[in-house]
């Protein structure tokens, strides 16, 4: 009790400090813009601008002060009021787990290869006999689904598992991912306190399964802890640069995040931990009114959970060390906007759900900040638009020494404030750049850290390698995510297909297809900046590169030659090749060339027979409101039909 006086007493001051330096920042921000358009005459048009201009500084300065408050953290050595998984080394473990991986259509050797690894991980620590392992298969295509099933019975023959490695194939993917999990729940999931979810390219170390199930067992008030999953295993040059980025500074800005959020934080929907019985009693997804895309199902499931969670007055926390957990990410830009499109739709469904009663107001700050996440960028393009527009009509109407109806003696000269376009010029490039330096310094002062980024030199020159690349691929994400937006809000629903994994390269066909409208939208604004305000395209440059060059640049950023010859060069490297942990090592030698199918055999041929699916221990899912709701309240909830109610046992 004395330790959840003092999470809520800490999370009243860092949040109330948290929130006044983002929204003080971007008002002081907003005021040097303002007072730069308002020195020759603020137009509506200018106004618009300012509006915009504040949602979006507060966007970035939230992220700011986040990796300030992780960067502080980190130089401390931890946060005294947040999890402490090395508290609880030895502790003997109370509760059993469930480890499930729902797939869709996925590569099999590489499933297979994975789950082998993490098992092999587990199977070497005493406490393995508390878990159990489930592959939930959603495959429609049924050549892949017979893969599966050979690949599980090797998997299990070779760890001689039978009763802890199951599959299990749906009949119909009714729900998708979300529905998937909840059937497991109904059928089985009685007869665990815990589990962890992965995705298909999930990677967890046995120690960090272990302690994912410690936290739950020392913290009963918990509902779900999420790992924090560090991106690797990929060799392009766009990978490259999203794995040495997000290695960089993801666990600075986790443990800002973990800071403010404290145990009122989100979900990720992989690499986390549920408490089943609470999850299954109030996690159960509604159906949204209406159809798709903003209605019917929802596509971006981990956000809700971890609200309705929360809502149920369970807690929520991120654990932001480097544990062992790690994912992949997609090869190239244009894999990686097919998955941003999904989530795209997901996430501006949530908007839906802000009016439910009874959510935490941090839980609806995460749904909209799910929403801002693809949101922004169409506010981006506008400020952008809205700024060249006030631009050109200037350069064409010229500025008016005497205003019309004033009657003046003198002409009213026009006015340069060049000293407050530095300073907020500096404050921008300050507050977006900042962060990777925090990042690049907490890596310098941890001498292992800094010979896994390749030493402090070549640290330093992949950085700007990376801020580069960024910059110039950032306006195709901008389009990307305006075209995804503006297509969903039209009512254009998402078309589900299983996520492409591995090293693909992209031809120029392919990428001059899906880039054609940023090449011709950059062309096109540039040309008309260049013939009435010649001067702009300066500021407009970085913008301009980035949707012209597009299609090489993400045909060379594809190349897995390009993003080997930096590995070779030591440039963008991540400690996690540096010095591979055993199971990414693992990894790798089973899918090496040869290595499979024979990897995932039993050596001496021996096969033990499959082991059957466990006896049902059900848990009853169900739309039900929160404990602590009013009656109308509930009323209001039990409007909401549940999206997997037809998938009930």
């Amino acid at each position: 009790m004395d330790a959840d006086r003092a999470v809520r007493r800490a999370a009243r001051w860092r949040r109330a400090l948290f929130f006044a330096l983002t929204l003080l920042t971007a008002a002081a921000a907003t005021g040097m813009m303002c007072d730069i358009l308002a020195a020759n005459g603020l137009t509506g048009l200018k106004r618009a601008g300012l509006v915009l201009f504040y949602v979006l500084f507060v966007w970035i300065t939230g992220a700011f002060w986040t990796a300030l408050a992780g960067f502080v953290v980190r130089l401390r050595g931890g946060d005294p009021v947040s999890l402490k998984p090395q508290d609880l080394a030895g502790r003997p473990l109370a509760g059993r787990t469930a480890v499930i991986m729902p797939i869709y259509n996925e590569e099999t050797v590489r499933v297979m290869a994975g789950l082998d690894v993490i098992w092999s991980s587990l199977a070497r620590l005493p406490e393995q006999a508390a878990f159990d392992l489930f592959v939930l298969s959603d495959t429609r295509k049924l050549e892949i689904a017979a893969a599966e099933e050979a690949a599980w019975r090797e998997l299990a023959a070779r760890h001689h598992a039978r009763g802890r490695i199951f599959y299990r194939r749906r009949a119909e993917n009714v729900g998708r991912k979300a529905g998937n999990i909840a059937d497991f729940v109904r059928a089985w999931g009685g007869a665990y306190d815990y589990a962890i979810v992965l995705d298909a390219d999930s990677i967890m170390s046995g120690e960090a399964l272990v302690m994912l199930a410690r936290l739950m067992d020392a913290h009963p008030q918990a509902g779900i802890i999420q790992a924090l999953p560090l991106p690797a295993g990929r060799e392009t040059f766009f990978a490259r640069i999203i794995q040495f980025a997000a290695r960089l500074s993801s666990p600075m800005l986790a443990s800002g995040l973990a800071w403010w959020q404290l145990g009122d934080g989100n979900y990720w929907g992989h690499n986390a931990i549920l408490r089943l019985k609470p999850f299954a009693a109030f996690c159960d997804l509604p159906r949204l009114p209406g159809s798709a895309p903003l209605g019917g199902e929802i596509l971006s499931h981990d956000f809700v959970e971890a609200a309705f969670m929360r809502r149920a007055g369970y807690q929520v926390w991120l654990v932001p060390d480097d544990c062992g957990s790690w994912e992949e990410v997609p090869s190239n830009i244009i894999d990686y906007a097919a998955r941003d499109r999904r989530w795209a739709q997901g996430n501006l469904q949530h908007l839906g759900l802000l009016p439910m009663r009874g959510l935490h107001w941090l839980s609806r700050l995460h749904l909209i900040t799910g929403v801002l996440s693809y949101a922004s960028s169409p506010l981006w393009l506008l400020v952008l638009l809205l700024s060249s527009t006030v631009v050109i009509l200037d350069a064409i109407h010229g500025y008016q020494y005497f205003k019309p109806g004033s009657y003046a003696l003198f002409p009213t000269w026009p006015q340069y404030r060049d000293g407050e376009i530095v300073a907020l010029l500096s404050i921008t490039v300050a507050v977006l750049l900042l962060p990777k330096v925090f990042g690049a310094l907490l890596a310098l002062k941890d001498a292992r850290l800094r010979r896994g980024f390749g030493g402090g030199p070549r640290l330093f020159l992949s950085l700007g390698i990376e801020q580069l690349f960024s910059i110039l691929l950032a306006p195709a994400m901008m389009l990307f995510h305006t075209t995804f937006v503006v297509t969903t809000l039209m009512g254009k629903p998402v078309v589900w297909h299983a996520q492409e994994r591995g090293d693909r390269g992209i031809g120029v066909l392919e990428a001059l297809m899906r880039h054609k409208w940023h090449l011709a939208i950059g062309i096109v604004w540039g040309a008309v900046i260049l013939t009435f305000a010649p001067r702009y395209i300066w500021w407009l440059l970085p913008v301009l590169a980035g949707m012209v060059l597009a299609v090489p640049l993400t045909v060379v950023t594809s190349r897995t030659g390009a993003g080997l010859w930096l590995r070779k060069h030591r440039l963008l490297l991540t400690p996690e090749e540096s010095d591979p942990p055993m199971e990414l090592a693992a990894l790798q030698a089973r899918l090496s060339p040869g290595a499979s199918p024979e990897a995932l055999r039993e050596p001496n041929g021996a096969a033990e027979a499959p082991p059957a699916l466990p006896e049902r221990v059900p848990l009853s899912m169900q739309a039900q409101p929160p404990r602590y709701l009013t009656p109308r309240d509930a009323l209001r909830f039990g409007r909401w039909k549940s999206v997997n109610s037809t998938s009930a046992p």
